[in-house]
């Protein structure tokens, strides 16, 4: 049986960030830390050994899979910033034309620095992606 492998864990999230050896990287995540935690009103938990969530929800699909995702979070990938986002929600497009340098993926986008963009349009992204999966998770929210 499948067993997935991005579990939330006690890991600290601090000396994670302290471990990032690029030193623009290691402020890029300090910052995002503190974005996440003042827009969601969240502490971040680590999930599995680079994500760091904030929430979480438990999904189940017709087939019978199930587990538990966080709501929203980040990750300081060596490429690039992951920003794990909600982009169901019409208003993310708006807001996306306004956020600055980024490339898109299905539920995440990335960024090379947190110096491209505009950090009050993340907050505001975190807020609506976080509105969009509670209402799509609300047992969970």
């Amino acid at each position: 049986m499948y067993e997935l492998k991005t579990k939330v864990n006690d890991s600290s999230v601090t000396a994670f960030i302290d471990a990032i050896e690029h030193p623009v990287k290691r402020d890029d995540a300090r910052r995002l830390l503190d974005i996440f935690s003042e827009a969601t009103g969240m502490e971040g938990k680590m999930w599995g050994d680079s994500m760091i969530g904030f929430g979480s929800y438990h999904y189940k699909y017709a087939s019978g899979h199930e587990g538990d995702a966080f709501l929203t979070g980040f990750s300081p990938r060596k490429a690039k910033i992951s920003l794990y986002l909600d982009l169901w929600d019409p208003a993310c497009e708006s807001l996306l034309q306004d956020f600055g340098k980024h490339t898109r993926g299905k539920a995440c986008v990335y960024v090379n620095k947190l110096a491209d963009v505009d950090t009050d349009v993340l907050k505001k992204l975190i807020r609506v992606s976080l509105k969009s999966a509670k209402e799509m998770y609300p047992q969970n929210g």
